[in-house]
């Protein structure tokens, strides 16, 4: 491994290079430039001083040098740089904040490409300037220089912000002000470290294959669901938060009652599956993603520009289902010339839908906890704490009718011991218990939701959150004495409230330093790679369709998909009716944001302007 190279920009007297020249060891190459002219920094004194220690130790020094074209002065062997310092960046003389943004953007974007793949770029700015919750004072943002902002255009996250340490680096004199020998005020001033971004990519829709007896099919992935299909977040070779928490879920309930572990299949289900329509889950189905599966007959190689893959292990009853009455088939079950066969399909929107043939199975253990873990989607409005896809673990528990009271009891009450505890280990010591968990009956008299208490985020959020909910059946029809009782755990925001992760998104990012923050089987705080990530705000109107109607979750999941999930709130302005057409229109505000990438305003004027166009074709409005 070749030694770590640093680069140094817009350096005034070269101080803070011979400083930090001095801190170095053997492995650390330091390369310092200005943009000042050779003969002009050796008429300082204290430059030429500076100039010299930094030659003695075996520094490379240059001049002349565009801190905003930094590929035309680094040939392209000599780049990959382990980080970058820019500090006090300023136009000089009265530049306004305007200009200053301006340098930031070019400098960020002259940065990705002489950067090192995990390289860091330090910008240090005086107090107040760079626009984020950190300063303090902190500046309205039109009068900051927007550093965050300025970085996306570079492709680069705020990563880190801490006090800028002058004082720990002897000789240090920052100079330059308004281009002249005088020194940044200094006091409250703030580093700031910015690492790359996964590249903002607009992913596509991959294409699932599958196969139904000697029959293949294939289905595309629902686009408001892109990337969030068979990620094996549960898998045994899994290292994810949401792996750690099911296994101490399960292993602290096996602890008071005999466990039987159900394997969990692929999560298509067929319409009108018997087994689906019960009385506690009708209501979520209405909320499901439903797709169609078209008989394919292709080689999947020549799927070109999509990932295909193949999946296998379906429920028996989907393994079933049948094809002579689909669209396309005749009363032979023959394909009728060029049509392309389908079958109706939707994503489970939760585990409760497979009760019915867990507790019908022949082996069947009263008593025991039978569980099933598992991905569930299903269409919702956009929040910080709702997910159109999470885990869910659920517990399912027969016992006799005439001890139902006594197993409930004993169930709720480890449970809710179990969750507490969870809930409460990144505590720091001495601190008092900060989350609890209730059981709150529902109208019925017979079910529960599982709230919790949470005061892990932000004044705003610290509220009541539902993580779960119990229900009783009546007796069962095949068991005839014996009734049951069902736990279903949101394991994702189990999983966000143990660890303090505000934001469901993060949970499904592809960036890998998310998951290098977990240790398998630990619980430690969280803390987050990308900080104070810009929010960008638009408005849209639109006329109804008085005919049509209007389906304001179909309205989120459309801007769910157009939007690749980086709107995190929509909220209802206003409802307008024309006093001569009648004609009735309602408005919205879209709050852009992202929790792991780097955006900018431009990609977010593209995606409100795509979203309106979306929303004519597919909800048959007309926008204002």
């Amino acid at each position: 491994m070749g030694p770590r190279r640093l680069l140094l920009v817009g350096e005034g007297n070269f101080s803070f290079a011979a400083a930090l020249s001095r801190t170095l060891d053997l492995s650390t190459s330091l390369t310092a430039t200005c943009l000042q002219r050779q003969a002009d920094a050796n008429r300082d004194p204290v430059t030429r001083e500076n100039l010299e220690r930094l030659r003695e130790r075996g520094a490379e020094i240059r001049f002349g040098v565009d801190c905003t074209q930094l590929a035309d002065v680094f040939e392209l062997q000599d780049r990959e740089f382990y980080r970058i310092y820019f500090n006090f960046p300023h136009c000089g003389r009265k530049a306004g904040v305007a200009k200053n943004r301006e340098l930031l953007a070019k400098f960020f974007q002259s940065c990705a490409d002489v950067l090192a793949e995990e390289g860091e770029v330090h910008v240090a700015l005086c107090r107040g300037q760079g626009g984020t919750p950190a300063d303090k004072p902190r500046r309205e943002w039109y009068n900051s220089w927007q550093v965050v902002a300025m970085a996306a255009l570079g492709g680069f996250i705020l990563s880190d912000v801490h006090p800028f340490s002058y004082h720990t680096l002897p000789g240090y004199k920052c100079t330059g002000y308004k281009s002249q020998d005088k020194s940044f005020h200094v006091e409250g001033a703030l580093n700031h470290i910015f690492t790359r971004s996964l590249p903002f990519e607009g992913l596509q829709p991959r294409i699932f294959r599958l196969k139904v007896g000697d029959q293949w099919f294939s289905f595309p992935e629902p686009e408001a669901l892109v990337g969030k299909l068979n990620r094996d977040f549960l898998e045994a070779s899994s290292c994810h938060p949401i792996k750690t928490i099911n296994e101490k879920l399960i292993t602290e309930l096996g602890k008071a009652f005999p466990l039987k572990r159900l394997k969990c299949s692929f999560p298509l289900l067929p319409l009108g599956g018997t087994s689906v329509l019960t009385p506690w889950n009708c209501d979520i189905l209405s909320a499901a993603f439903w797709i169609s599966l078209c008989e394919d007959n292709s080689n999947s190689q020549f799927l070109t520009g999509r990932t295909t893959q193949d999946m296998e292990g379906f429920l028996v009853s989907f393994s079933e289902l049948s094809l002579s009455n689909t669209p396309g088939r005749n009363s032979e079950g023959e394909a009728h010339e060029g049509h392309c066969d389908q079958a109706k399909v939707c994503l489970r929107p939760s585990l409760l839908v497979h009760v019915q043939d867990v507790i019908q199975a022949p082996d069947f253990l009263p008593g025991s906890l039978h569980i099933l873990s598992g991905p569930v989607f299903r269409k919702c409005h956009i929040s910080s704490f709702t997910m159109p896809a999470f885990h869910e673990t659920l517990f399912i528990l027969g016992f006799n009718e005439n001890r139902k009271d006594v197993c409930l009891q004993s169930l709720l009450d480890h449970l809710k011991s179990i969750l507490d505890s969870l809930l409460n280990q990144t505590l720091l010591e001495g601190s008092k218990m900060s989350s609890s968990v209730e059981f709150v009956f529902q109208p019925d008299e017979k079910d529960f939701v599982i709230s919790v208490k949470s005061h892990h985020f932000a004044p705003d959020c610290a509220k009541d959150l539902i993580i779960g909910s119990v229900t009783t059946s009546a007796v069962s029809l095949i068991h005839k004495d014996q009734g049951f009782v069902f736990v279903s755990i949101n394991l994702d925001l189990l999983a966000m409230l143990v660890w303090g992760i505000s934001d469901w998104r993060m949970l499904w990012t592809f960036d890998n330093r998310f998951l290098k923050h977990f240790v398998p089987g630990k619980i430690e705080p969280f803390k987050n790679y990308s900080l104070y990530p810009p929010c960008y705000v638009h408005d849209i109107s639109f006329w109804l369709d008085e005919k049509k109607g209007f389906d304001e979750l179909e309205f989120h999941t459309v801007a769910r998909a157009v939007s690749q999930d980086t709107i995190i709130a929509i909220q209802f302005l206003s409802c307008f009716q024309h006093p001569k057409t009648g004609q009735t229109s309602l408005c919205y505000r879209m709050t852009y944001q992202t929790c792991d990438k780097a955006l900018t305003q431009q990609q977010v004027a593209s995606m409100q302007s795509q979203f309106r166009k979306e929303i004519q074709q597919r909800l048959h409005v007309t926008p204002r």
